[in-house]
């Protein structure tokens, strides 16, 4: 029989088989841990065979537990928050600023706002490894599947600290070619008979500017394109395939698309920056923290 010595297993590995149980993949595991899946799959193969226990079968490109592999992960489970405040201690601890720092934000603030912040921080840090997860959805600070986060909504979670840095506004923009292909609406009102480039789930869109009450009525079918890619979708725009709702702090950024100006209309959303609180104490992820907040300060 296979001894075990609790004293000679691995918490990485363990970490490793936690995430692969909760996603069934290995990939999936890998990307939440910001390993490749080939280091994942020896890791956890480590901790099998530590164990010398089966803890997953193979099935196809997929894994599924055991049973002695559910037993193992219902027994870890417990020990995860601990795991967690433990790395997030000791990574608070660090005064160097080198290393690696994840941060999350939508693909549209990761192609157009963050480059000139990532420039100045190598600048500054150069030993610094930086990695950019564009996503529009929401990513889990608490469980560090990133270390600082871009929202448009304050976390209510008490481990978390969040800082105000910007109220965001927002209009319609179109692109010249769209304008002179189908005039340009005087009137709000007017926006009911053009087409609109969508970004994300129509009906969220839709859903918000019923909820302004503003007199602009626009339907699905107003949209005849859309994409879950921001950046897709206001290239879209760039290309005159309908008007659309962006950023003005982006729309700035592209001086030949043409902003609707309508006194009823007035678009304003905050920008948060969020990261949890014990890691604030670290040098490294205290630079990067200030450093995003000066840069949507200006």
């Amino acid at each position: 029989m296979h001894e075990l010595n609790l004293n000679t297993v691995d918490w990485t590995q363990a970490r490793a088989f936690l995430a692969a149980a909760r996603l069934g993949t290995l990939t999936g595991a890998a990307r939440e841990l910001g390993l490749t899946q080939p280091t994942l799959g020896r890791q956890v193969a480590a901790f099998e065979e530590s164990l010398g226990l089966l803890l997953f079968d193979r099935v196809g490109r997929s894994i599924v537990l055991t049973e002695q592999g559910r037993a193992i992960a219902d027994i870890l489970d417990p020990m995860q928050p601990a795991f967690e405040k433990l790395g997030l201690f000791v990574d608070g601890q660090r005064d160097t600023i080198d290393g690696s720092i994840r941060i999350t934000a939508s693909d549209v603030i990761s192609a157009y706002i963050l480059p000139n912040v990532l420039i100045d921080l190598k600048r500054v840090a150069p030993n610094l490894h930086m990695d950019v997860v564009a996503t529009n959805d929401v990513q889990d600070i608490l469980r560090r599947e990133a270390d600082i986060a871009i929202r448009h909504s304050r976390p209510t979670q008490s481990d978390l600290i969040a800082r105000k840095v910007a109220d965001t506004t927002a209009g319609i923009y179109g692109a010249p070619v769209y304008f002179r292909q189908n005039g340009v609406p005087d009137r709000l009102e007017d926006l009911s008979q053009h087409r609109f480039v969508g970004f994300g789930p129509i009906s969220a869109t839709l859903s918000f500017l019923e909820a302004m009450d503003i007199g602009m009525t626009l339907s699905e079918e107003n949209f005849s394109v859309s994409s879950d890619n921001g950046v897709v979708a206001w290239q879209y725009a760039r290309q005159g395939m309908g008007l659309a709702f962006m950023a003005d702090d982006i729309g700035a950024l592209f001086p030949e698309m043409v902003r609707l100006n309508y006194e009823e209309l007035d678009i304003q959303f905050p920008t948060w920056l969020v990261s949890h609180r014990e890691l604030l104490s670290s040098a490294k992820f205290r630079f990067v923290f200030d450093t995003l907040a000066a840069a949507f300060d200006r």
